[in-house]
């Protein structure tokens, strides 16, 4: 689904990322985890085709990220932020309307009922999002970034203040992505979620990929242990 070969970026004269490798199967849920400062937001955006390396190639279900149609890439990918991403003056449906249009969703209207549904905002799709809490918010902000039910899932410091009922909602609907063999990227600070959820552990520092490795029985002592080692500092 993804494929990394050598990706480097360069801002000026300051190396932000240096030929990072991996690749990403179908099915398989990646947690990227680092310090500060070490290129994380870098490898997201490039990873989501929001901005290009500055060398190596990118292979995203097969085809060139650097010679393909860029639009209809996107359109199989979703990006789920801590960012919510919604407008205030329209209403959920709204919303979920406005972002379906973008990604040329196939009936539309069948599909932003159906994922309202799952993410338990039905009651409330007429209601304009200033009236929501910061939960419903949430919630809504997930659907956003699922309406085109994509193969490929981004995902960008998810957890960050999540109430409970939405951190359930975001890990069942991860579970199903998982089962129908979508492909997770997950950027996070909460190594927690990450050996909780992830079939494959990479860890970035200083623009670089010092592990990689699947890890699904990870354990807590070992992975704070391993973390420690390469990165030099504690979780």
């Amino acid at each position: 689904m993804i494929e990394a070969i050598n990706l480097s970026k360069k801002i000026g004269r300051k190396e932000i990322l240096s030929e990072i490798s991996f690749s990403a199967a179908a099915g398989e849920f990646i947690t990227l985890l680092g310090p500060n400062g070490a290129g994380k937001t870098t490898l997201l955006k490039i990873l989501c085709l929001l901005t290009r390396p500055s060398a190596g190639e990118l292979i995203v279900q097969g085809y060139s990220a650097t010679k393909g149609d860029l639009t209809e890439m996107r359109r199989q990918m979703g990006v789920i932020s801590h960012n919510t991403l919604i407008y205030d003056n329209l209403t959920a449906a709204e919303n979920l309307h406005f972002y379906g249009r973008m990604y040329d969703v196939p009936d539309l209207s069948r599909r932003v009922d159906e994922i309202l549904d799952e993410v338990g905002l039905t009651y409330c799709l007429q209601d304009p999002v200033r009236t929501f809490s910061r939960g419903m918010r949430q919630r809504l902000s997930i659907a956003r970034g699922l309406i085109n039910d994509p193969n490929i899932l981004f995902l960008d410091e998810p957890y960050t203040g999540l109430d409970r009922e939405a951190i359930n909602v975001l890990n069942k609907l991860l579970a199903k992505i998982k089962a129908g063999k979508g492909t997770v990227f997950m950027v996070s600070h909460n190594y927690e979620q990450g050996l909780a959820l992830s079939s494959r552990l990479l860890i970035l520092k200083k623009g670089r990929i010092i592990h990689n490795q699947p890890e699904p029985k990870l354990s807590d002592a070992v992975f704070r242990e391993v973390y420690s080692q390469q990165v030099g500092g504690y979780v």
